[in-house]
């Protein structure tokens, strides 16, 4: 028979109760170890980096327990180097007497690091404008869509200083005669204009979700018509305050498409939850690039260039950006122009697009919410039929199914038509199915 384990007498003599704290101490100091090891993650930049002791300071070694440790640690002593932001910092070993024992603490002194302006300047640069942990901290689109983004920001910031210096030789022309409250009066009015505009269209902001990429460019393409028309009222000072109202209206409309379809695109970029840095660095990046564009257009006023050749030449490059722009982003969702890719590519090669391929086919130039569509998903039951025994013979079709599918050839558009209690599933079911119908019948 095996002998009986012997209990420890925790009691018992100095030799017993040193070995039981040393334990403790040895166990205490794995299990903090492992669980920093465990706890910091294997990249990141925010992190201190602990540095190896060099040889000339051997590290200090742990013999086995906690009482082992501590004659070692003597005053002045150097525990370890720690790098933290570029700077360089050394920890000593200090004890003070406290009461009847002796406390070890830790202190911290800076090093004083070689000072390079340049690289405190560019690591001050891209600190402002470059996600933390780029590029991994971001999808591949975000490069080409920030590159573009600020290109055509640059142009939108040059087309400002020319449409703002002709805003200001209408108003005081137009003005002239007139008391300083009513050219402040008629500046407002412009204002108050945009406002107006900006309040009704956003009534659509339900929409915004579905064509986003059209309506980026939609209100890009809006932002140009709007700065020409602020051209024109150099052309035209008496008709100043129209044309303003006119122009402040669709820069207005633009700049609600902006900021509601901004937050999709950049939560398409963020791998993780940097949504906020992600959209901040790249609001920095469109406001330099908007600063270095007014700050040329400044130079190039001065020699009095033609202002339509000008404003043409910035406004092609602004739409040829605005359209680079949306095109590089890659959503990770299906719309109806991205889905009818996807059915176009499945029928004809057997092949389902990845989500890549999907956006980069999908059609940019189309009107968002046209009515003018092969596909009109959700249609009312009087634009889908006209004859009432058509849409008898076509329900007996689809008794089993939530929703029902049509063709009208006088009109060249499929409709799928909604039951109630229609799921998910069976909207998607009925837009591949109408999608296929559309496909066929033309």
């Amino acid at each position: 028979m095996a002998p009986s384990p012997v209990p420890i007498n925790v009691k018992g003599s100095s030799a017993q109760r040193l070995s039981v704290r040393q334990d403790a101490a040895i166990l205490m100091r794995e299990t903090v170890r492992l669980s920093a090891n465990i706890a910091s993650p294997a990249n990141t930049q925010t992190a201190p980096e602990i540095l190896r002791k060099s040889s000339t300071e051997p590290p200090v070694m742990v013999k086995g327990a906690l009482t082992d440790l501590e004659p070692a640690l003597v005053d002045g002593r150097v525990v370890c180097w720690e790098v933290l932001d570029r700077k360089r910092y050394k920890y000593l070993a200090k004890q003070e007497r406290r009461g009847t024992g002796t406390a070890h603490l830790l202190h911290t002194v800076e090093m004083q690091s070689s000072y390079n302006p340049l690289q405190e300047f560019i690591a001050f640069i891209r600190s402002c404008v470059v996600p933390e942990g780029y590029p991994d901290s971001v999808t591949p689109s975000y490069a080409p869509y920030m590159q573009w983004r600020a290109l055509k920001y640059f142009f939108g910031g040059a087309m400002g200083v020319f449409t703002t210096r002709s805003l200001l030789h209408s108003v005081g022309v137009s003005g002239k005669g007139a008391t300083s409250s009513a050219v402040a009066v008629n500046w407002v009015l412009k204002d108050g204009a945009g406002r107006i505009g900006k309040m009704l269209f956003a009534r659509q902001g339900k929409k915004f979700d579905c064509d986003l990429k059209q309506l980026r460019f939609t209100g890009d393409l809006l932002m140009e018509i709007g700065a020409g028309v602020e051209l024109a009222t150099m052309v035209a000072p008496h008709l100043f305050l129209p044309f303003a109202c006119a122009a402040n209206m669709a820069k207005n409309v633009a700049a609600v498409t902006s900021t509601s379809t901004r937050s999709h695109i950049y939560k398409a970029f963020a791998q993780g939850e940097n949504i906020g840095d992600v959209t901040a660095k790249g609001e920095c990046i469109s406001n330099i690039a908007d600063l270095l564009g007014t700050g040329l257009s400044i130079c190039l006023s001065r020699q009095n260039p033609s202002m339509v050749a000008t404003f043409a030449v910035l406004s092609v490059g602004y739409l040829f950006c605005s359209y680079q722009e949306v095109k590089s982003v890659v959503l990770n969702s299906l719309n109806k122009s991205r889905f009818a890719v996807a059915v176009e590519s499945f029928l004809i090669t057997g092949h389902v697009p990845s989500l890549k391929e999907g956006n980069l086919k999908e059609t940019i130039f189309s009107v968002p919410w046209s009515q003018k569509r092969p596909v009109v998903l959700g249609a009312r039951l009087k634009e889908a039929f006209q004859d009432w025994s058509d849409f008898l013979s076509v329900q007996r079709l689809f008794e089993k199914e939530k929703y029902i599918v049509t063709f009208n050839p006088l009109k060249g558009q499929a409709y799928a038509l909604l039951r109630e209690k229609a799921s998910s599933d069976d909207v998607l079911r009925a837009t591949f199915h109408v999608s296929t119908f559309a496909f066929a019948c033309h």
